[in-house]
């Protein structure tokens, strides 16, 4: 990132405040082995159902076990699967988008059509038939939300390198003798970086709030590894009499993806000169 960039990025008032809720969720996450006044999986049942209070901050769900705790093991889970899907989506959607945007022709006729078939087929048939093959495990429900992402990432890929490889430092590497995988990597890719980086940030909101949904459906994480979305099925049950097992997990969902979403709207205004007057 270009100096002017980061200085636009910082002042950037709503990309900061973005980044200050992902931050903490991050915090939470990393530091709930030493920070968690419990253990995610302690049960009491003479503690079941305890409002918010000072022995349980977040109260206690129908276990007795501690909201608190929870949502932040909550957090790792959730956000290691989203950080492990988006990754694994954006290089796949990188190396195809990249590959169709340059090449062209056939292979960005063939690359494209696979990706609009997936994009045609229900994602949650697709998740139900890996779930179904493979079971649901942390790594099955990251791959699975790769598939289900990686084609909008190569779209937009593919934009930005057909836009690209019509600039003059492309016809001028061309004219040098550097071969397709220089230009792809170097000249085209390389500066498609910040739309990769903007993408990223994006997609991270998308597939934390797609991961909390399998867990909702029993097909992410299993009990009883906490995960905002099975937290949030758990209290279901108990909306009308303890409204906090469900509520304070959706919040962290919620926070979690508006952070992720307003600072990737503060890198793409930082990244495009073009929309610095409209932050």
């Amino acid at each position: 990132m270009s100096d002017s960039a980061l200085v636009r990025l910082l002042a950037h008032r709503r990309a900061m405040i973005g980044a200050a809720a992902v931050l903490l969720m991050l915090a939470a996450g990393v530091l709930a082995p030493s920070l968690a006044p419990y253990s995610y999986s302690t049960q009491s049942l003479t503690q079941r159902l305890q409002p918010p209070g000072p022995a349980h901050w977040l109260g206690t769900d129908g276990f007795g076990r501690d909201v608190l705790s929870r949502v932040m093991w909550g957090s790792r889970v959730s956000l290691q699967i989203g950080f492990a899907a988006t990754a694994l989506s954006l290089v796949v959607g990188t190396v195809l988008g990249g590959a169709a945007g340059y090449f062209g022709r056939a292979a960005d006729h063939a690359i494209m059509r696979v990706a609009d078939a997936f994009l045609s087929v229900p994602a949650l048939f697709l998740i139900l038939v890996v779930v179904a093959l493979f079971g649901a495990s942390l790594l099955n429900t990251a791959l699975v939300i790769a598939l289900v992402t990686w084609a909008p990432a190569a779209r937009v890929v593919r934009a930005e390198c057909l836009a690209l490889r019509t600039r003059d430092f492309v016809h001028a590497a061309v004219a040098l003798g550097a071969g397709h995988a220089r230009i792809l990597g170097r000249h085209l890719l390389l500066n498609a970086l910040p739309v990769i980086v903007v993408q990223a940030s994006l997609m991270l909101g998308q597939t934390i709030l797609i991961e909390s949904g399998l867990s909702y459906l029993g097909l992410g994480a299993q009990p009883p590894l906490p995960s905002w979305g099975n937290m949030v099925v758990e209290g279901r049950q108990f909306l009308a009499s303890a409204w906090w097992i469900a509520a304070f997990p959706g919040l962290a969902i919620f926070f979690t993806v508006l952070g992720f979403n307003l600072f990737g709207d503060g890198l793409r205004d930082a990244f495009d000169p073009a929309l610095r007057g409209a932050s």
